[in-house]
């Protein structure tokens, strides 16, 4: 079975943070240059999203597609070092709580 023919399952990962400075500019950036990282999930679609009310909160969604096999092994890819590399560099830039959930639609 090649690539292409194998099950894909769709999910949707979700991290939220605050940061000190509500300017997103910077932010953003990282996001974009974060992009070739993001393929690693499999075809994938990045947003950020800011709190309407409180400007220092956001939630950046990442929804996307992936080999069935490579999500059975979630934890696994966890602890890769491509993984915990972003997430360090993640936790080095906020200095609060970062939360991550995955979500399936049901």
């Amino acid at each position: 079975m090649s690539n292409d023919e194998q099950p894909k399952v769709r999910r949707t990962l979700q991290l939220r943070f605050t940061i000190p400075a509500a300017d997103s500019t910077q932010l953003i950036a990282m996001i974009k240059a974060a992009t070739p990282f993001y393929q690693m999930f499999g075809k994938a679609e990045v947003r950020l999203l800011q709190n309407v009310d409180d400007p220092a909160k956001f939630v950046q969604e990442i929804e996307y597609e992936a080999d069935e096999g490579w999500e059975l092994n979630r934890q696994r890819i966890a602890s890769d070092a491509r993984m915990q590399t972003f997430l360090q560099t993640w936790r080095t830039m906020f200095p609060g709580a970062l939360e991550i959930d995955v979500f399936q639609e049901v």
